[in-house]
């Protein structure tokens, strides 16, 4: 896969994705890291919180259980949302990287870029996003 980043690109991502897995879902709603999954979840995608912290507490959001990691998720994920600062994101290239079947996408969050992890990730077929809002693309360009 390559590095997505043209309009139409993006347009075929959110229309053809259902399942998003969120890694550093935030149960702060004040936060971009749970409004934005928020509004992916009413725009009908269902939406997987991912962050250890809130598995101890057994908390859900959306209908869906938070879990602790990607391998975890017992369904198919077609974008892996990340909300973790760009120097992390490398923590959770073996979590994506075991995921069977592998994630179509993962996009990196608005701010968020990792030039070595999306190349690693496009070497196993994943294509990647980097530096963009999906809120503000899905209301721009759908």
């Amino acid at each position: 896969m390559t590095l997505l980043h043209d309009k139409a690109d993006i347009v075929r991502v959110l229309k053809e994705a259902k399942v998003i897995a969120v890694v550093g879902f935030n149960r702060d709603a004040k936060k971009p890291a749970h409004y934005v999954p928020e509004y992916m979840n009413r725009q009908g995608y269902s939406v997987i919180p991912v962050n250890p912290s809130l598995v101890g507490r057994g908390e859900s959001f959306f209908g869906q259980k938070a879990v602790a990691t990607l391998a975890e998720i017992g369904t198919p994920v077609d974008v892996v949302e990340v909300f973790r600062r760009s120097e992390s994101v490398g923590e959770h290239l073996q979590d994506i990287l075991s995921m069977n079947p592998l994630p179509k996408v993962v996009w990196m969050q608005l701010g968020i870029t990792n030039d070595a992890v999306a190349q690693e990730l496009r070497a196993h077929g994943v294509g990647v996003v980097q530096n963009r809002c999906m809120l503000s693309d899905h209301r721009t360009l759908l």
